[in-house]
């Protein structure tokens, strides 16, 4: 139904669906879920305390025999620490963001590590290229938490990787169904990078409040805020409306930082609270309605998918 591809062929998967490894919501029961459904599970690291990652790698390795990796933010404070365990523990596939694909590709193919760095942009398309990753992801502006600059969207941000690269790219960004997962490959995608939906399933580590909240949430719901800092897509909630006041009040940086403090993604993902924390979540989330297993979401992309192949219109 799907066919084998650049991107199935380097990860030996199943189907060319990748989970994004999402702060407070990737842990091991996640990412073994989607693991064991023929996709790519990732866990997230950029939430996780050094020995937390090795203890949910090594679940990982009792919940899955197929492959699965790890992502990793790079300007995650203990950045050599994670990736001290990535290589004892024997990962064999890490996606990297929020830095330069320059700073630890290298490293890690010297140890036999498939390497994938998450890009908003041609430039950095380029970069990586010279620093020798093995595969991009390409992230529109529609995607939930930490977004690119520029605010281009999937739809034409594709289509200019795609231009830009030979390398194998994953698109990311407001796909949530099997029709759109056909429209990313249709510009050029080799696979597709799912988030928000993986985020409101049943083994995401997630708070329920969370889920039940970005499940009632429609659309428009969800803006991107914290520019001047790191823009973040949020849905509205009372720190929102306090972070909109600011920065339409032209608030200074340091004011902003103050404002944001320390924790406040766990706060709003992890623990719940749904007045003070920061609650990401991409725009696709105004399309999602129920809380599903990642074996019942599975079962409805690759449906989808298919119905949307059979139905085009032909031209």
């Amino acid at each position: 139904m799907v066919k084998r591809n650049r991107i199935t062929e380097l990860f030996d998967i199943e189907y060319p669906i990748i989970q994004g490894g999402m702060v407070w919501c990737s842990g091991w029961r996640l990412a073994s879920a989607v693991s064991n459904e023929g996709g790519l599970g990732l866990l997230g690291a950029g939430s996780m305390h050094p020995e937390v990652l090795r203890e949910h790698i090594q679940k990982m390795k009792q919940a899955t025999t197929r492959p699965w990796g790890v992502n990793v933010p790079l300007l995650y404070p203990q950045i050599e620490e994670l990736m001290g365990i990535i290589v004892e523990e024997g990962v064999k596939i890490v996606f990297t963001s929020a830095g330069s694909p320059a700073k630890w590709t290298a490293h890690l193919k010297q140890h036999g590590i498939t390497v994938v760095h998450v890009i908003a942009n041609s430039r950095f398309a380029r970069k990586c290229e010279e620093a020798g990753v093995d595969a991009i992801v390409a992230e529109g502006f529609e995607a939930g938490g930490h977004n690119g600059r520029e605010e281009t969207t999937t739809m034409a941000l594709i289509p200019l990787i795609r231009k830009t690269t030979k390398l194998p790219v994953i698109a990311a960004g407001g796909i949530g169904s099997g029709a759109q997962m056909l429209a990313a490959m249709a510009l050029g995608a080799d696979g597709v990078q799912i988030g928000s939906l993986f985020a409101l399933s049943e083994e995401s580590s997630a708070h329920e409040a969370f889920k039940r909240y970005a499940l009632a949430s429609g659309e428009g719901d969800t803006l991107l805020q914290l520019k001047q800092l790191a823009p973040v897509r949020l849905l509205r909630n009372r720190f929102f409306e306090e972070v909109q006041k600011a920065e339409q009040g032209c608030a200074s940086v340091e004011e902003l930082k103050a404002l944001l403090g320390r924790g406040r993604a766990k706060k709003g993902m992890f623990e719940g609270d749904l007045d003070e924390g920061e609650l990401e979540i991409g725009q696709v989330a105004a399309l999602i309605d129920d809380l599903r297993p990642v074996a019942a979401i599975f079962a409805s992309l690759l449906a989808d998918y298919r119905s949307a192949r059979e139905t085009l219109p032909e031209l």
